[in-house]
């Protein structure tokens, strides 16, 4: 936001008057030691002799003038040149540039507005361009988002059984227009066969034991449940291997990368969000511990990158991207969770790097249409928007913190125990062997859990349908095995939360404290996996299970013992008093939050997943509670660790720097290493500047007045000094090896006889960043996070010393907090 608050005071136009007056370069130099000029000059013959710094414009004495207050950036591009300002595969933007671009292009519209009916046609076209853009985003995920929800739950129940008079029905609709369902076995109907009665023609007797008319039926049940799960995981991970390997993984990490402005070629493509879709539906259908709602982040990202490809306003500026992209992930939580609101606040608190006022507006409405387009294909069968929707009949008591509060120490200390053995292991996966062979690690992975899930029918179930099961209440009307109390009403049927629990609740505890321990183990090596895996789900699932188990000990620890002094005023014998399914929910919160570190847009996810608009409070206390903890054994999340272990440049707002070093301690080169490779004005040729090109390996180069001034002149990519350069010579404009390269406005007047000179003017950065050798590294990096620069130069009275780019400040950081250096990959 800081920013966009610079823009707007007007430092990415000429400003010619606020620096003229300048009367040294200590003074321009003065201050914080910061350099915030983003404009240009005109001025022929700026920087000869050594009395201009960098971001100067000073009017000549030999009849250079300063150009009039309408000249803009982008006039010295008169003839642009094919190919400059675009970048690189693994690659920083410079939101700088990218915004003036932004800037120009707009300032260009609004002065031809008024010139034809056309022009004002293209530009209302070009106002409207982003609300349409977010529509048509919104749209998709909406339709994409209830396509993988309706065919994962047909292939999950696709592992049990089929539903012969139907073969597109899942197990829950093939019973639903059956007139022969009791109310014991609501989902036991003559239409549904499982795959033993197919087979064999056994069947099971009940639904939660493993009571069978013979030893057959059972084991090919499970026979037919391991073939599916291992079916499923091969051809998921194999689609990903061959056709895109970006589609693997939560896909969270590398968003939040690339709003950052780091370009990931072929991450938000075509072949990503096909394959990723597909691949979702059978990685969740497997049974692997995973969901799919962080993934539905990346497909709805995916549709915001490709759709921005429709407008020019956005496919030729990627800043302005990155604008669709953090809408977008707000439509993917949105259909991902049912919660609009929550999407927003997570694509605000979680995701985006840059969130101005307009991208929230376009966020909201990206994510109401996604929400609306989803509730519209009413994928759950409940007309309802929520997944887990909940309806307590007994409010919260001021006693129960105490019990919410401890299961938000249990979400932190998760959360810390998983993000490290997380990353030990997929750090393991990296280095070892073992991680050349991903199909192999998928389908031991599929092995392992599907022979380990099936006795248990909390772990053989879906994970959501486990989830919805945990946030019920107990009813008269609930079959559950956790809703098995005996009455103590005189024998009669009547039904009171208080109760002593019955022989099937003691045996559900039993399978859901199992079913926890299995959660914990498997989450740790399945999230990394090579296939589309999320992390939402299965968090949610182990504080869910961790939240009724809980929830259960302290109903009956009431019943038992409502003469305590912390139940006697609340508690009262035959009255309602607590509700298990608050404490499965907020149990999910805090495991949630223990994982991923939110906290604001997770409280309102929650609410608006479950309805329950009443339980706020608690969701906090726990939230909070679990942050806390969490942050005491390390102040990462899971998506930053990530970020971290796979080396993105990646500069965390979140993260303080609290060491007093100076630039010049940081900035290349240091005493042992080799001078700075730079480029002179208008003494180069052709072919000393490809000989500078091809013995290095930098982004870009500074540019001097000489090598004895070391006076700054401007900044020079090192692509856009290679595409003028094959440019000019497919244009055939006499450039030869011998020609001279001249970065001045003007060349002076050359023999006859000489070859044409090249002249790269229009791609040089006048007005680079800048910091002096003594300024704080803790403005320095302040600097890079808010404006997103790439690079800055450190000058003293105005010579150049050396440069520091982003990399350079991740390493710093990184040896500041004793961690490895090298694992920074990326430029």
């Amino acid at each position: 936001m800081e920013s966009e608050q610079l823009y707007h005071r007007g430092y990415c136009r000429n400003s010619y008057n606020s620096i003229a007056s300048a009367s040294s370069d200590e003074e321009l130099l003065d201050g914080a030691g910061v350099i915030m000029d983003f404009h240009t000059t005109e001025d022929d013959n700026l920087l000869d002799g050594d009395a201009a710094s960098p971001g100067s414009n000073y009017a000549m004495s030999n009849g250079g003038g300063a150009p009039s207050s309408s000249t803009h950036l982008l006039d010295f591009l008169e003839e642009p040149i094919p190919g400059v300002g675009t970048y690189d595969d693994f690659h920083t933007i410079d939101w700088v540039r990218e915004k003036c671009k932004d800037r120009e292009r707009h300032r260009k519209i609004n002065s031809k507005k008024k010139e034809s009916a056309w022009e004002f046609t293209k530009s209302l076209y070009d106002a409207w361009s982003g609300w349409l853009v977010v529509t048509l985003t919104g749209l998709a995920s909406g339709a994409l988002a209830g396509l993988i929800d309706i065919a994962a739950d047909w292939m999950n129940d696709l592992k049990e059984g089929v539903c012969l008079s139907a073969l597109w029905f899942n197990h829950e609709q093939c019973c639903w227009t059956s007139n022969e369902t009791t109310f014991a076995e609501r989902d036991k109907c003559p239409q549904w066969k499982s795959w033993a009665e197919l087979i064999l023609g056994q069947a099971e007797l009940c639904t939660f034991s493993h009571e069978l008319t013979g030893p057959g039926s059972y084991i090919m049940n499970y026979f037919m449940y391991i073939y599916w799960a291992l079916s499923f995981a091969f051809l998921a991970v194999c689609l990903v291997k061959v056709f895109a390997p970006y589609a693997c993984g939560s896909g969270i990490p590398e968003i939040k990368t690339i709003l950052s402005g780091f370009i990931i070629r072929g991450y938000l493509g075509k072949w990503t969000l096909m394959i990723k879709t597909i691949t979702l539906v059978l990685a969740v259908a497997s049974g692997l511990s995973l969901g799919k709602e962080g993934p539905l982040v990346h497909v709805a990202c995916c549709c915001g990158n490709i759709f921005s490809y429709l407008f020019p306003k956005y496919s030729k500026n990627e800043a302005k991207k990155r604008e669709v992209l953090s809408a977008a992930s707000a439509a993917g939580v949105s259909v991902a969770f049912g919660a609009p609101i929550g999407g927003v606040l997570f694509s605000l608190e979680e995701v985006s790097y840059y969130f101005p006022l307009k991208t929230l507006w376009r966020s909201f409405f990206a994510a109401l249409v996604a929400a609306f387009v989803l509730r519209s294909i009413n994928p759950f069968g409940n007309s309802r928007l929520v997944l887990f929707y909940v309806e307590y009949h007994t409010p919260w008591y001021l006693f129960e913190l105490l019990p919410f509060i401890l299961l938000g120490v249990f979400g932190g200390l998760w959360g810390a125990f998983f993000i490290k053995a997380n990353i030990a292991w997929c750090r393991r996966r990296k280095s070892t062997r073992f991680g050349r062979y991903p199909v192999l690690e998928v389908i031991l992975v599929a092995a392992i859990t599907a022979v380990v899930a099936f006795p248990n029918p909390y772990t053989r179930k879906n994970t959501s349908e486990l989830i919805k099961e945990l946030f019920t209440d107990c009813g008269p009307l609930e079959s559950s095995q956790l809703c098995q109390y005996r009455s103590q009403m005189n024998g009669t049927k009547a039904f009171s939360d208080d109760q002593p629990a019955g022989p099937g609740v003691y045996s559900a505890m039993w399978q859901l404290c199992l079913a926890l321990i299995f959660k914990i183990i498997m989450t740790i090596f399945t999230f990394g996996l090579k296939v589309p895996s999320g992390l939402f789900i299965p968090s949610m699932a182990i504080g869910a299970i961790a939240g009724r188990i809980v929830g259960i000990a302290m109903e009956q620890l009431a019943y038992y013992h409502h003469d305590w002094f912390l139940f006697k005023e609340w508690c009262e014998v035959g009255a309602d008093c607590i509700t298990p399914g608050l404490y499965a929910m907020v149990g999910a919160a805090a495991c949630l939050g223990g994982v991923t570190r939110m906290t604001v847009s997770l409280v309102i996810i929650v609410f608006e997943l479950t309805g329950g608009l009443e339980y706020i409070v608690p969701l906090m206390a726990a939230v909070m509670t679990s942050k806390w903890v969490g942050d005491a054994f390390g102040r990462e999340g899971i998506y930053e660790a990530h970020i971290r272990l796979n080396g993105y440049p990646f500069l965390d707002s979140k993260e303080e720097f609290t060491h007093t070093t100076l630039a010049r301690e940081v900035m290349r080169p240091r005493r042992n290493d080799p001078p700075l490779a730079v480029l002179t004005q208008d003494d180069l040729t052709v072919e000393e500047l490809q000989g500078i090109i091809n013995e290095t390996s930098y982004n870009g180069f500074p540019v001097i007045v000489s090598k004895e001034s070391q006076r700054l002149v401007g900044f020079a990519l090192r692509r856009d000094i290679t595409i003028a350069i094959e440019n000019a010579r497919r244009k055939q404009e006499g450039i030869v090896l011998n020609s001279r390269v001249y970065f001045t406005q003007h060349a002076p007047t050359l023999p006859a006889d000489s070859p044409r000179p090249l002249k790269l003017r229009s791609i040089l950065d006048m007005s680079p960043f800048t910091v002096t050798d003594h300024t704080p590294m803790e403005i320095v990096v302040d600097i890079f996070r808010k404006l997103g620069l790439r690079q800055c130069l450190v000058t003293h009275n105005g010579r150049l010393l050396g440069i520091i780019t982003k990399k350079d400040i991740l390493r710093h950081m990184a040896q500041m907090a004793n961690q490895d250096p090298e694992s920074i990959m990326f430029n």
